[in-house]
């Protein structure tokens, strides 16, 4: 489970006199359960990323709390850090390196041992469907292919918490598949939480239980996908993230 309380962040932009201070994220309370996918759906620039930044202690919120399975992530990261999987929109595989010792790599600093570690990415690779790809260098490595080996690091210690940064930016649609089908089986069978970040509705839709939709750095509404159709007075979900997400403006998007 992860739970955010009264989330603020602020950056400065420019220097001198053009220096001006950004709100970034302005008090966002959320929680994410086991056996769910949770949706942040908001639109560029709501402050998705610098939310999941702050959950995996990569930014220090300004004000707020984060707690990682009662964990908190300001005053314990490493023990938050180890029940935490990672997956950012930059993959930071090493090219050099093929897809098991990309895998083992990340294993090892996580304290396990070479063989389990081994035995890991053998299991993962088979559990995402790229065991022909495990000993091959990344280099060359389509998208997808770069997002299961990078999705098999993130989960190499079996943390039960998942955060995801805009996955499929760039996947084809088989690609685009095959993540939703692992992501299920991961909720399902393993009873994961997971933090989808993304901007696409239709995504959000054929994959996400709960959603949280972001605008100007807050959290303005939140629930399935129905239960913000009907918030809205909405039936097609798009216009109801519209009505949710600029107040009614339907100009944006259009």
């Amino acid at each position: 489970m992860i739970r955010i309380e009264g989330l603020h962040k602020r950056f400065v932009q420019g220097r001198g006199r053009r220096a001006r201070v950004v709100d970034a994220v302005r008090g966002v309370t959320l929680e994410a359960i086991d056996g769910r996918i949770t949706a942040l759906l908001g639109p560029n620039g709501a402050g998705k990323t610098t939310v999941l930044r702050m959950v995996a202690a990569l930014l220090s919120p300004d004000q707020g709390r984060i707690e990682v399975d009662g964990v908190d992530v300001a005053t314990r990261p490493r023990d938050a850090l180890a029940r935490l999987g990672v997956l950012s929109d930059a993959r930071g595989l090493y090219p050099r390196l093929t897809a098991r010792e990309n895998i083992v790599y990340h294993a090892r600093l996580h304290g396990m041992a070479r063989a389990a570690a081994d035995a890991r990415a053998q299991a993962l690779a088979r559990t995402l469907d790229f065991e022909p790809l495990l000993d091959r260098r990344t280099e060359g490595f389509s998208q997808g292919e770069r997002m299961k080996t990078a999705l098999a690091r993130a989960l190499v210690h079996d943390p039960p918490n998942l955060v995801l940064d805009e996955p499929t930016n760039g996947l084809d649609v088989q690609s685009i598949r095959g993540l939703r089908q692992a992501l299920r089986r991961l909720r399902d069978e393993h009873g994961k939480c997971i933090v989808f970040c993304t901007h696409i509705m239709q995504e959000v839709q054929r994959l996400c239980d709960h959603v949280v939709v972001m605008a100007r750095g807050r959290a303005v509404a939140e629930g399935s996908v129905d239960e913000l159709c009907r918030a809205s007075g909405q039936d097609d979900f798009e216009q109801a993230f519209v009505d949710l997400a600029f107040g009614g403006d339907r100009g944006h998007g259009a």
